[in-house]
């Protein structure tokens, strides 16, 4: 899985940030913990991002626990 992720080109990522906060906002509606979420794919690509584009992408932190709260805002 790390050669694939070293594979990918900045540009790439960027162009499947959608993607993977849909994914994230899924795991998140599936009732799964952050310790999981953590262990995904899409965690990897979004901290890839933060890590290389801090100023234009959030920590995936941040961004699970936004996507929580908008979850749980339309719950109630």
């Amino acid at each position: 899985m790390a050669l694939q992720a070293a594979s990918l080109t900045i540009g790439e990522l960027e162009a499947n940030y959608s993607l993977y906060c849909k994914a994230l906002r899924l795991l998140i509606r599936e009732g799964k913990s952050l310790k999981t979420v953590r262990r995904t794919v899409c965690w990897q690509r979004l901290e890839i991002l933060h890590t290389c584009l801090p100023n234009q992408y959030r920590e995936p932190d941040y961004l699970f626990a936004l996507l929580q709260r908008q979850l749980t805002g339309q719950a109630l």
